[in-house]
């Protein structure tokens, strides 16, 4: 009872008489939540029994501006849009056109794994459940920071030279790029490209009418977010994220109030409007919300889970003996959650125009527990402690990597930089130069304009990277590789940070020098 008690008094809407939460304690939690993680703004969404009983915005859409949150506010959506392509491909199903099973090389001829028996096996089911033997975000660096000159065709030409890190169908590891590919199946089935296919057949009927498949489609721009990232301690507005190869994957445009429209129709099992017309049957929907892929989980409390994995554009579990269908997503300085639990005909949705995955944790959690009448931490407080630990434990390693770089300035250690100078090339990602200007040394990406910045040396035959764009949050390590006569002959990296977003994969690259 103590212990209560004083959670109580710290977080007085987290105990209660597990009474499900008031608007009041909504705007007590988020103005909370918006302090403790720096967040300029939220949206929150709760659905319960078919109805939205609470669709609010919080804070401003952009420090610069000051402009106010509401519940028409467009954020990205991110990863949230995996969901939208598995619908799209439900679809397709129900109308006869594909089968999850089918293989995709029967759409794209041209798809190729690194093994050829994958390549003939890989399902259109595979491209959506994250099983491909690929690791963690494998070749992100094609669309991500920007990508700008690589096309779909591109990436399901170099998927072959991705090399896998399990065996095919064995374990979990999470991709983008096979969403991007799905998108091409839906493109070529259907005739429509996959922004113009979720707009028609599923954003229009679900009158989702502020949303759109990617921010350059969007008609009305006046009330959206700006990004936000926090560089050496201070928030800033960063350039927004607009490539629309990433769309199927991650382009998605919408609000609390739109998204509380699909989050309904989800729970409704795939029915929608007061005629309950069927956007996708319930045979398919019941195939999204299988679980397809297994993930790793301890039964810990509060939520003693079971089971973890990954159906069809969801991440399934059970908390508290429910089942539980959610998603995140996250581009650089927006991040987001949705979280439904159907048999309490509970929805929620948190939106935020920052990069810190606590804040929606915090806001989620808070209000899941309320509705599943169980005693709820302190998360706010939890997670910002747990954030400042993990900063603390990354800044360390990084901090020693940059005194290092600093002291062999200091110490004007001589260095002869021409061996490493020169054009390098990887199978997937293209060439990268190095070069000198004016006494600094340079490295640059041909296909990915914005992955530039100085290199430093750090230890030998090791170098780092300093990218030009601070938030990147993403500097890294260079290693040069030498050949039996000494002489530079290639170069891998890795991330300096352990914290480096999984999409910076640079740990999968493979450069071979081209020219001296």
């Amino acid at each position: 009872m103590k212990k209560y008690f004083i959670l109580a008094l710290l977080f007085p809407f987290s105990i209660s008489s597990f009474a499900q939460i008031t608007e009041l304690q909504v705007d007590e939690l988020v103005n909370k939540t918006l302090t403790a993680f720096n967040v300029p703004g939220i949206a929150v969404a709760i659905i319960k029994d078919g109805k939205v009983v609470l669709s609010k915005g919080y804070g401003v859409k952009s420090i610069d501006t000051k402009e106010k949150v509401d519940a028409n506010t467009l954020f990205g959506i991110a990863s949230n849009s995996k969901a939208f392509t598995s619908a799209a491909l439900a679809i397709l199903v129900d109308e006869g056109k594909i089968n999850w099973d089918n293989k995709v090389v029967k759409y794209l001829p041209d798809f190729k794994m690194y093994n050829d028996y994958v390549t003939q096996e890989f399902t259109i089911r595979d491209l959506l459940t994250h099983r491909s033997g690929l690791g963690l975000g494998a070749g992100d660096l094609m669309i991500w920071p920007d990508g700008s000159d690589f096309t779909a065709q591109d990436i399901i030409v170099n998927l072959q030279y991705l090399k896998p890190v399990s065996g095919f169908r064995t374990k979990y590891d999470y991709d983008n790029l096979l969403y991007i590919v799905a998108g091409e199946v839906i493109h070529v089935v259907s005739g429509k490209n996959w922004a113009d296919f979720i707009e028609d057949r599923i954003m229009k009927p679900l009158e989702m009418n502020h949303s759109a498949a990617s921010f350059v489609r969007l008609k009305d721009t006046a009330n959206i977010i700006a990004p936000h990232v926090p560089i050496d301690g201070k928030l800033k507005v960063i350039k927004r994220y607009e490539n629309q190869l990433f769309d199927a994957a991650a382009g998605i445009y919408s609000s609390v109030n739109d998204l509380s429209k699909w989050a309904i129709m989800q729970m409704n099992n795939g029915k929608y409007g007061p005629e309950n017309k069927q956007l996708f049957s319930q045979k398919e929907h019941d195939e999204m919300w299988q679980l397809q892929t297994i993930i790793p989980t301890k039964t810990r409390a509060p939520y003693n889970t079971h089971f973890n994995g990954y159906g069809l554009g969801w991440f399934l579990s059970d908390v508290k003996g429910y089942k539980q269908v959610t998603h995140t997503g996250g581009l650089e300085g927006i991040v987001t959650q949705t979280t439904y639990i159907p048999e309490l005909q509970l929805g929620i949705i948190v939106l935020t125009n920052q990069q810190s995955g606590a804040a929606f944790n915090a806001i989620t959690n808070t209000i899941k527990d309320s509705y599943l009448a169980i005693p709820s931490e302190d998360y706010v407080n939890l997670y910002s402690n747990r954030m400042k630990a993990n900063e603390a434990s990354a800044d360390k390693v990084t901090e020693e990597v940059w005194a290092t770089v600093a002291k062999n300035k200091k110490d004007k250690i001589k260095i002869d930089y021409n061996p490493i100078l020169g054009t390098y090339k990887d199978n997937w990602f293209g060439e990268v130069v190095i070069s000198e200007r004016k006494g600094r040394i340079y490295f640059e990406s041909k296909r990915s304009s914005q992955l530039k910045g100085e290199l430093f040396l750090y230890k030998k035959g090791n170098y780092v990277v300093k990218w030009d764009n601070a938030y990147f949050h993403a500097d890294a390590h260079l290693f040069f590789e030498l050949n039996e006569s000494e002489t530079v002959s290639g170069l891998k990296m890795k991330p300096i940070s352990d914290l480096t977003d999984f999409s910076y994969d640079f740990q999968d690259l493979d450069f071979k020098k081209m020219t001296p």
